[in-house]
């Protein structure tokens, strides 16, 4: 291995080291700490690409190793995140919620490793770091939603990672995103944000995901 795919291997590796601390904070009751350790684990996973890129590395290894370190960051550590967070009350119910959700990331992960020479401009499936990114703002949001609301939030974040909903990637053209659903979604989330300012975090992750949602539905039903 040569200096610059070090280089590029050492940042994933820091998204696997804030995953692993997001886990240790949780176990210590320390659930904003754990929160902010999983939007720094999806700042490294940002990282890495672009500074193989930049290095001119790139290689198998390189991709298996952020895969790798995604199930941790985005998939474990948020899910035993919102069990004790939010789902320790449901027993079984809140522990089968929590694996759920990795398992969902991790299947999204495997799709997208064996399609990533064939999908382009879009995601076929919420991202994982989303996915995790979800959690964590909601955990630093301040709303304290009833545990159902939780339990079934938890539960429609997982399926949609691994679901066939289209999500934009900001840089092609591959999913048109319509007017009315956008709109829609863009007012539920002002609301949130009128709600509580200070969880604009949380509200753009909600807006994002509701959109990509609402887009599937129209373009089902209008057969666009």
């Amino acid at each position: 291995m040569n200096y610059r795919s070090a280089i590029a291997n050492t940042i994933s590796s820091f998204n696997l080291m804030f995953g692993v601390l997001s886990i240790l904070a949780t176990f210590e009751g320390e659930f904003k700490a754990a929160a902010i350790m999983i939007i720094l684990a999806v700042v490294a996973d940002s990282l890495d690409g672009r500074v193989a890129r930049a290095l001119g590395v790139s290689g198998e290894f390189g991709k298996e190793l952020d895969s790798l370190c995604d199930v941790c960051s985005f998939g474990v550590a948020p899910g035993v995140l919102i069990y004790q967070y939010a789902l320790m009350d449901l027993g079984l119910i809140g522990q089968l919620l929590a694996a759920f959700f990795a398992i969902c990331g991790a299947l999204r992960l495997a799709r997208f490793n064996v399609n990533a020479s064939v999908v382009h401009g879009y995601f076929v499936g919420m991202p994982i770091p989303a996915g995790g990114c979800i959690i964590a703002t909601y955990i630093l949001s301040g709303y304290n939603f009833p545990i159902a609301a939780v339990a079934i939030g938890t539960a429609i974040t997982a399926v949609i990672m691994y679901s066939e909903i289209k999500f934009p990637d900001f840089k092609g053209k591959g999913n048109p995103m319509y007017a009315i659903p956008v709109a829609i979604s863009f007012v539920a989330g002002l609301f949130l944000l009128f709600l509580r300012p200070v969880a604009w975090p949380f509200v753009i992750m909600f807006t994002y995901t509701l959109a990509g949602i609402l887009n599937f539905i129209y373009i089902k039903a209008t057969n666009k």
